[in-house]
């Protein structure tokens, strides 16, 4: 296979940084344990190539893009730019090294970096399909968004759709076909906003656009409330909101001692974080994080098919309370982010 070397800040390490966050066991994403190696279709200028990603020589140096075919520059060029956005590669040492400083719990560790999406219209779609559901109905509600409208790519599923071809879907299809439910008429409407450039990722993504400004915009794209759009702000790399949902309220309960009703949980565990700013999800995600390796390992050795299924809360047995079965975002234990992600 035709390869390119892809640098990464000296304290990156692939198998830490890529299992990190839920969306790595989400298709069309796959983790081999075997290989340490991430692989999925990606589309570029020139069409959809299949990727794999290693660090044969350990954490620091380069990655190595292994690709199903010869890539022209612009695809190259395109390639890196997708793997640093998924990967946070434009997240350097130095920027760890100061959300260290002010929560030193994950030095030792090096936990910094969070994975997501080469795109931020497939973000906002993952969110999406992560609200009130369990984390295996978002798995599979991905899966078949890949599979009946994803581009073939050798030897995988589809690749994840772009927005154009679900903008000409019929809500019907989706729910029939993809299983989104209600979900349906809400991701073909925010599909149609990306084709007409009515949502501009280089605006959501751009440093100098204020946090609020970012949230409210969000807030008013179909199907996105404020548990999806607080989850959204930190896959753009905004982490100053918490995306809270029943998962949320079982790592106040299990993890932090709180008491009280779902709703009185929720406001302890925003005020608990509050302290660290602007990288109050990222202390948060990190705690329910190790939560969830303390049951399951490292996530490195979680195979998407068995563990990644099932590492979340609610396949963990806990819930004492059933109205905690379905609070804001995540539905009932889900995980991304433990939200969504579902860690």
């Amino acid at each position: 296979m035709p390869s390119l070397r892809i640098p990464v800040p000296a304290d990156y390490s692939l198998p830490r940084d890529a299992c990190s966050y839920g969306y790595f066991l989400l298709a069309p994403n796959r983790w081999d344990v075997g290989e340490q190696s991430l692989s999925r279709p990606l589309r570029l200028p020139g069409g959809v190539v299949q990727i794999q990603l290693t660090q044969p020589d350990g954490p620091g140096e380069a990655l190595v893009a292994r690709t199903s075919r010869t890539l022209k520059a612009p695809d190259k060029a395109a390639l890196r730019s997708r793997v640093t956005r998924m990967l946070r590669l434009d997240e350097d040492d130095a920027h760890v090294a100061g959300f260290h400083r002010l929560d030193p719990r994950w030095k030792q560790s090096g936990r910094g970096r969070l994975f997501r999406s080469p795109t931020m219209y497939e973000d906002v779609i993952k969110t999406i399909t992560s609200c009130n559901v369990t984390w295996p109905g978002t798995v599979h509600m991905n899966r078949r968004l890949c599979e009946v409208l994803g581009d073939v790519s050798p030897g995988e599923i589809g690749g994840f759709p772009d927005e154009a071809r679900v903008a000409r879907a019929r809500p019907q299809m989706l729910r029939a076909r993809c299983r989104v439910g209600y979900r349906d008429a809400r991701i073909i409407e925010v599909s149609r906003l990306f084709v007409r450039g009515a949502v501009r990722p280089d605006w959501f993504e751009d440093p100098a656009t204020p946090d609020d400004e970012v949230y409210d915009a969000l807030i008013d794209l179909p199907g996105v409330g404020p548990y999806a759009a607080s989850n959204i702000m930190q896959l753009l790399g905004r982490y100053s909101r918490l995306p809270l949902d029943t998962e949320s309220v079982r790592h106040g309960r299990t993890v932090l001692g709180m008491k009280g009703s779902s709703a009185q949980v929720m406001k302890q565990v925003r005020a608990h974080f509050a302290p660290f700013g602007a990288q109050a999800f990222r202390s948060y995600w990190f705690e329910m994080w190790q939560f969830y390796e303390s049951k399951h390992g490292k996530a490195w050795t979680w195979e998407r098919d068995s563990t990644g299924k099932l590492f979340t809360a609610a396949h963990l047995g806990r819930a004492k309370d059933p109205k905690d079965r379905k609070t804001s975002g995540l539905g009932t234990a889900r995980g991304p982010a433990i939200q969504l992600g579902s860690h």
